[in-house]
């Protein structure tokens, strides 16, 4: 099977996108952005797995079936694994703590 050669400088401006990434988080964790914090903060994680994933993992060379497969695999675990924290979830408050 033939492999996808991805030029080194595709790889240097991913790098360089990811180490601004981090800059500017580690910048804005200095910022008070309120409530907003958590949505930078995560929208920024985001941004950077995905550089990661597409370049680095080269999923952005394979076919589309393959990527699809994955992508839904990992909905379905995901799927699987809320509804097995959601009886929990959602059964909280049937007990009370002593002193609430």
């Amino acid at each position: 099977m033939a492999e996808h050669v991805v030029a080194w400088k595709t790889y240097l401006k991913i790098w360089i996108a990811l180490m601004a990434l981090m800059v500017l988080t580690a910048f804005l964790s200095t910022v008070n952005l309120g409530q907003w914090s958590t949505v930078v903060a995560l929208s920024i994680a985001v941004i950077k797995a995905i550089l990661v994933v597409l370049f680095f993992m080269h999923v952005r060379y394979e076919r589309q079936g393959t990527t699809w497969v994955v992508v839904v695999s990992g909905f379905f675990w995901l799927g699987i694994l809320l509804l097995l924290i959601l009886p929990d979830y959602l059964t909280r408050g049937w007990i009370g703590w002593p002193g609430h």
